[in-house]
């Protein structure tokens, strides 16, 4: 990516032999990663980034997922410096907390919808899942039901990559054979894809079509063995996948009939990402029992993540004497973090950034990248508010996919970078969430340079003699 003979001065260099000899990134390509180094980022403000030779970039990935407010937002960074000065770190295992958290907590429970009116904190969107996955277990033996052990989760979903989290979610070069995962009590289901549903089904058969088969999965598990049901409203990292209309409230009601808990995977698709503080309720018709949450939560600027769940469930775990719940996190409630959280929760609110997706800069930046579809490998682009995917296929009409080998959704995040824009390569997916302060006019920068971007690879794929179409 960045090449030594291209830094600018020897300090930058320095930052990059640094990185290449000594980093460990998460999802390391040990090939590349020696040859090429990484892409040094020095510097961000609102929705750019620049680099160690100044190179600016749009950065439509929003870093992942979460830069929501944008970066540099110097009332984040005040508030964080000034708990810092105050107290830069109280635990809260058992009976101690500290005003950030305590405040945090009743904020969220207040935005939240329905009975959720509980939080545990946590360090990120993994822990959260892992904590919502323990939760299930506790919940149900407390119910009088220990043996109610087993979840389901969807392919193509990601969930995190802890243990528990990473085998719960299930994306395709997720899971590689130099690591175990835990299947003796996680099952799965089909992803809902509608873009692939099988033999062309319309989006109401395909909706009966997963109900169908999450009944079945459940009658040969054993709904007394079931505990839980876990669910991003729109599949992210798995290809930015809307759900047909209704399937996800069918599946919920299924699950209220068995008392299976249905956690809701929002570390992505809250506030405001999709133009609401929690997606569930408000776009998909669903109740959940538990919402995990992270990301957006302090727009990336310090670790924390959380679970928000219901009443019914404190209820339960309350009803016995001398319970304990021996789960947590040294940094759980940590003041600093929930302090960050308190102020992006302020700007958010006060900038009416929840309107501004929902009702402006979401709709035309769908409405621009819907455009792309003119382009001879854009298949499908898909998404809605400011979380949108462009499917790159071989051919438009049988939506054939193009070799792996020829790592188009790669190609076309280096060629954008050249050009200053950030898209985020998946295999054969190009997906954006750009931070919610982006303008139109910045949409515009998007749609013109990916456009530019993807004709580009395009033509060359062409000279290269690979057959489209």
């Amino acid at each position: 990516m960045t090449s030594t003979s291209a830094l600018r001065n020897d300090a930058a260099h320095e930052t990059w032999l640094a990185d290449r000899d000594h980093h460990l990134h998460p999802w390391t390509h040990f090939d590349s990663l020696r040859r090429d180094g990484a892409t040094i980022i020095e510097r961000g403000e609102g929705c750019w980034l620049w680099d160690a030779n100044g190179m600016r970039y749009l950065d439509a990935i929003g870093g992942l997922w979460c830069t929501n407010v944008g970066l540099g937002r110097r009332e984040i960074a005040d508030a964080m410096a000034d708990q810092a000065r105050k107290l830069a770190f109280s635990n809260t295992f058992v009976d101690v907390s500290n005003p950030p958290a305590a405040h945090l907590a009743a904020r969220l429970a207040g935005l939240a919808p329905g009975d959720l009116d509980h939080v545990h904190f946590t360090t990120g969107g993994s822990t959260a899942i892992d904590t919502a996955y323990r939760m299930i277990q506790y919940y149900q033996s407390c119910k009088g039901r220990p043996d109610k052990v087993h979840v389901i989760a969807r392919d193509s979903s990601y969930h995190g990559s802890t243990y528990v989290s990473m085998s719960i979610g299930k994306r395709d070069g997720d899971r590689i054979p130099e690591f175990r995962y835990k299947d003796d009590t996680i099952h799965h289901v089909s992803a809902p894809n509608l873009y692939r549903a099988p033999g062309g089904m319309d989006e109401a058969a395909f909706a009966d079509h997963l109900v169908a088969e999450f009944e079945a999965r459940l009658a040969e598990i054993g709904p007394e063995r079931v505990g839980g049901f876990f669910a991003e409203p729109i599949q992210a990292s798995g290809g930015v996948i809307v759900p047909p209309a209704g399937y996800l409230a069918r599946i919920a009601e299924i699950c209220r009939r068995h008392d299976i808990l249905f956690v809701a995977d929002e570390v992505v698709t809250a506030f405001g990402r999709l133009g609401e503080w929690f997606a569930s309720r408000a776009l998909f018709d669903v109740q959940p029992d538990m919402i995990c949450c992270a990301k957006g939560l302090s727009s990336g600027y310090v670790p924390i993540g959380a679970v928000i769940y219901s009443a019914r469930m404190q209820a339960a775990f309350e009803n016995a004497a001398d319970r304990w719940f021996t789960h947590g996190f040294t940094y759980a409630g940590h003041p600093v973090a929930c302090a960050a959280a308190l102020a992006n929760l302020d700007i958010i609110e006060r900038e009416g950034l929840l309107a501004h997706v929902r009702d402006d800069v979401g709709p035309y930046f769908q409405e621009r990248l819907a455009g792309l579809s003119d382009l001879p490998t854009v298949g499908d682009v898909r998404g809605a508010g400011l979380m949108l995917c462009v499917e790159n296929v071989a051919d438009k009409a049988s939506r054939a996919l193009l070799p792996d080998e020829l790592d188009i959704g790669t190609r076309i995040a280096r060629e954008s970078a050249r050009l200053g824009l950030m898209v985020r390569p998946m295999g054969h997916l190009n997906v954006m969430s750009p931070p919610l302060v982006i303008t139109r006019q910045q949409v515009d920068f998007v749609a013109d340079t990916l456009r530019a971007a993807i004709a580009h690879v395009t033509e060359t794929l062409v000279r290269e003699g690979v057959r489209l179409g």
